[in-house]
């Protein structure tokens, strides 16, 4: 990729994370909100957008991290393992084990007198099925070679990008950092080979 479709990404996925926790954040927090937009109250609201959209540009930011290092990490474990098969038999050990890390050492970790394991299985199997889904549309945009380093990248890098909301364990944050970390995986994930597929036109 040249720099200029580089910046083209850059800036489009700053433009996602921006958006998507803008509306996140309204969402969460709709029931505080709306006495703002039935007050016609303009000033308020605004400075709220920009609040969360320059949180928005921060999750992208991150995300963007993540994925240009899963791209390094991906060359090199091809290179360690010196094969696809046994490559992406070790990112499924390592999905396996993110999945049950975060479920059971959450549990441990945050449980409170009389909570169950179910949300933690809940918030876990979320992170799976979005990052199937997200997988599988790889896999038909691509080839099948590209569904398990999709659904690596959509959870094992997403969960190591989400991990400061994990730590605080607010529930407004969570969401509010996970979901837009979703998306821009999502998008970049996705949008890269049209990137490489302009540089080549």
């Amino acid at each position: 990729m040249n720099s200029r479709n580089w910046v083209r990404l850059f800036i489009s996925t700053l433009l996602v994370g921006g958006v998507t926790t803008g509306i996140v954040g309204f969402a969460l927090k709709w029931s505080e909100y709306k006495e703002l937009f039935i007050a016609f109250d303009i000033i308020e609201v605004l400075s709220i957008l920009f609040w969360l959209i320059g949180v928005g540009f921060i999750f992208s930011v991150i995300s963007q991290m993540g994925f240009f290092a899963y791209l390094t990490v991906h060359r090199f474990g091809l290179g360690i393992f010196r094969s696809v098969p046994m490559w992406n038999l070790a990112q499924i050990v390592l999905i396996v084990f993110v999945l049950f890390d975060l479920v059971y050492f959450r549990f441990q970790l945050f449980v409170k007198d009389g909570e169950t394991i179910t949300p933690y299985i809940f918030l876990a199997l979320y992170v799976l099925i979005v990052g199937g889904i997200i997988a599988y549309f790889k896999r038909m945009d691509t080839n099948k070679e590209a569904f398990i380093p999709a659904l690596f990248f959509m959870i094992v890098i997403t969960t190591i990008e989400w991990f400061p909301a994990l730590r605080v364990n607010e529930q407004d944050w969570l969401l509010l950092m996970l979901i837009p970390i979703q998306v821009c995986n999502a998008y970049q994930l996705l949008m890269l080979p049209r990137f490489n597929q302009v540089k080549k036109n």
